[in-house]
């Protein structure tokens, strides 16, 4: 059994998961089965997911079951990672993106860290974990360049990178693949309410409360 003392510390073989949606239309093209890590160095002001931030203990689960979770899920296109940061837990996603991608699906990431800083790192793991990446969103949000005319982007100093040819053609398309409004998705789960997309603040604040209630 996997001791937890840091998500950065895990190995492979698990994930320190915040949350998971099998089906989602809010956070990336097409239909994708969207999952959280827990834990985040950076503090950026107004974060959507400030509760995702902390390097703590939040749900341990074994590797292989989210691949195979993800693999069973029936008429998606691809995965996306977001957190937290997934390149705090790249090993194990590393894995994860390799084998959703040979079983024909996408997997798209979204990192409060630019491209050109993981690069520069030379680390082994994020290096595996980048190369197994279809579509790249990075760079911090920045609260005083937010936008709601991109979607499933916050601001605008974040990039899109397509680093295969999956989704290539969106980088040719005439109104642009993200020139739509940002959408959301709200659900009630055990009389809480969970958000996924980018909301606005008074969204944000109705989910914290729910959390709150329940605690």
């Amino acid at each position: 059994m996997t001791t937890f003392t840091s998500s950065t510390a895990l190995d492979a073989t698990t994930l320190n998961v915040a949350a998971r949606v099998p089906v989602t239309e809010a956070e990336g093209p097409g239909r994708r089965y969207a999952l959280w890590v827990q834990g985040c160095p950076l503090r950026c002001k107004g974060c959507c997911n400030p509760h995702m931030l902390e390097d703590k203990l939040a749900s341990l689960v074994p590797t292989q079951e989210i691949i195979d979770e993800i693999i069973a899920t029936p008429d998606i296109e691809g995965i996306t990672m977001i957190g937290g940061e997934p390149f705090w837990q790249a090993k194990a996603l590393a894995e994860v993106a390799r084998q959703v991608r040979e079983a024909g699906l996408s997997v798209m990431v979204f990192s409060g860290m630019t491209l050109t800083y993981i690069k520069r790192q030379e680390r082994e793991d994020w290096n595996a974990f980048l190369e197994q990446i279809d579509l790249l969103v990075d760079g911090p949000y920045i609260q005083s360049q937010h936008v709601d005319d991109r979607r499933w982007i916050g601001s605008a100093n974040q990039k899109v990178h397509f680093l295969t040819d999956h989704y290539a053609h969106m980088a040719t398309e005439e109104q642009g693949w993200d020139k739509n409004s940002n959408t959301i998705e709200l659900r009630l789960v055990n009389g809480q309410v969970t958000i996924n997309g980018f909301p606005d603040e008074s969204i944000v604040e109705l989910s914290r409360a729910s959390i709150k209630r329940k605690e």
